[in-house]
C-alpha cells in the first residue's frame, strides 16, 4: 500500500472516531507499528492529528497549526495552486481574499499582474501586494478590512471586518479552507475564521475555493461555503489519487487539477 493511501485510510478512520489506537490503524492498514509511526509523524506534521498515549487523536478536535507551519507544506503544489487561481483574474475585477498560507502565495503571484481591486482581512497579502508600489503606479487598488486584528493569524476579524465585506461585491472570492469534505463543504477550525469566509463568499459572483491535495475529504468544526455554491476547487494533482477527490467529484464539486 502507497504512502498516500495509508494516510487517507488513516484519516478515514479519524473520521468515525475520535481517538484511533495505534495497533488499530496497524491491523487495519495490515502493516507494522513502526510503519504507523512514520505516518502518523507525517500526518502530525500537516495538521491532520495529534499524537497521544498509544494512538492519534483527529484534526477536529484541535486548532489549525501554526502559520509558519503550514506555510512550510506542500510548498510546490500550493505555488501551482496559486498559479491557477491567478489565470481566472482580469484586470478592472475586484477579489476578495481571506487569510492563511495558500493565499498568502497568491498574493505573491497577483503581485505580477495590474488594475485588480483587493480586499482582504490578511495582512501578509496587503503587505505584499504593496511593497513594491509607489504613488505615481499602484498595480492594484488594496483595501485591508478593519477589525480586530490577531497576531496569530495576523488578520483581522470580528463584527467590524464582516460588516465591512457585506458592504461590497466582488466578482471572485478566493478562499483557503482547513478542509472541505462532501458533508460540510469548505470549512474552518475557528468561527471567527469561517464568519469572514462566509461573507466574503455570499458577497462575490464567483467562490474559489484553494486547497492542496490534504485538505480533500478534511472537516474542520465550521462549514462557511457548502458544495453547491463553489464555483471552482483549484487543488494540485496529486489529489487525483486521493478518497477524497474520488468523494468531491462523485457530489458534483467542478474541480480543477494545478
Amino acid at each position: 500500500m502507497l504512502q498516500e493511501e495509508r494516510h487517507q485510510r488513516i484519516r478515514a478512520l479519524l473520521a468515525s472516531a475520535e481517538l484511533v489506537t495505534t495497533e488499530r490503524i496497524a491491523q487495519d492498514l495490515g502493516v507494522s507499528r513502526e510503519t504507523v509511526r512514520r505516518d502518523v509523524v507525517a500526518l502530525e506534521a500537516l495538521g491532520a492529528l495529534r499524537r497521544v498515549h498509544g494512538g492519534v487523536q483527529r484534526a477536529s478536535a484541535l486548532p489549525e497549526p501554526p502559520l509558519q507551519q503550514r506555510a512550510r507544506a506542500h510548498l510546490l503544489e500550493k505555488r501551482a495552486i496559486v498559479r491557477a487561481a491567478a489565470r481566472l483574474l482580469q484586470p478592472g475585477q475586484t477579489v476578495f481574499i481571506d487569510a492563511g498560507s495558500t493565499v498568502s502565495l497568491l498574493a505573491d503571484e497577483l503581485a505580477s499582474l495590474r488594475g485588480l481591486t483587493v480586499i482582504t482581512n490578511s495582512l501578509d497579502v496587503a503587505q505584499k501586494l504593496v511593497a513594491d508600489d509607489t504613488a505615481a503606479q499602484c498595480r492594484h487598488t488594496v483595501r485591508l478590512l478593519g477589525g480586530q486584528p490577531r497576531p496569530s493569524t495576523g488578520a483581522t476579524y470580528g463584527d467590524a471586518t464582516v460588516a465591512a465585506i457585506l458592504d461590497q461585491r466582488a466578482d471572485w472570492a478566493m478562499l483557503s479552507p482547513v478542509g472541505i469534505s462532501v458533508e460540510l463543504g469548505a470549512s474552518s477550525y475557528e468561527l471567527h475564521e469561517a464568519e469572514v469566509a462566509r461573507a466574503m463568499s455570499r458577497q462575490a459572483n464567483h467562490t474559489v475555493i484553494l486547497a492542496d491535495h490534504s485538505k480533500l475529504g478534511q472537516s474542520s468544526r465550521v462549514s462557511f461555503c457548502p458544495l453547491e455554491r463553489i464555483e471552482r476547487l483549484i487543488t494540485d494533482a496529486r489529489a487525483a489519487k486521493t478518497a477524497g477527490h474520488a468523494a468531491l467529484s462523485r457530489a458534483g464539486c467542478p474541480i480543477v487539477l494545478a
